[in-house]
């Protein structure tokens, strides 16, 4: 683990994350938190992912989530936009894509590429093993960036007034 691959993909995440607010047409001031956002989050979650005892990815990815949401609660007085503007862009370049593309794949091959039981139980657990780690990241995000939201309600609901 070097500096500049976590720089990469903090820079990487930034550029998928204004590419995801752009497309909710947020005020333009927003883009600078929600890059700044989502390249220090992406960043954590990658730092976690590859320190000499990694974290599981579901793990690493609520952390960050919850880091995400903690940030966006903090920062988004600053913005002038609610905290879940930039929150969901911040987000969205960490959804698990490998893993649902494998569930799917996985689900496909049971249904076309089985024809003993021995294969049918393989594909069904590569299946099942990658919808698991799916599912259980996309809730460990749901939860780790909307926590913030409720513990700091005071900051959170009045950053736009």
């Amino acid at each position: 683990m070097d500096i500049t691959s976590i720089f990469l993909d903090g820079l990487f995440a930034a550029i998928a994350a204004v590419g995801f607010a752009s497309i909710s047409n947020p005020p333009r001031r927003a883009y600078a938190y929600c890059a700044l956002i989502a390249a220090v989050g992406h960043s954590l979650r990658y730092i976690l992912l590859t320190m000499p005892s990694p974290l599981h990815i579901v793990i690493a990815s609520t952390l960050a989530a919850l880091v995400i949401g903690l940030l966006a609660v903090l920062l988004s007085p600053l913005s002038g936009t609610p905290a879940e503007t930039c929150i969901f862009p911040s987000l969205l370049p960490m959804i698990p894509g490998i893993y649902a593309y494998k569930f799917f794949g996985g689900i496909a091959l049971c249904l076309l590429n089985c024809r003993a039981e021995g294969d049918f139980m393989h594909y069904f657990f590569l299946m099942a093993s990658n919808g698991m780690v799916c599912f259980n990241i996309i809730i460990g995000m749901v939860i780790g960036a909307t926590l913030p939201i409720f513990a700091f309600k005071r900051i959170s609901f009045t950053a736009t007034r």
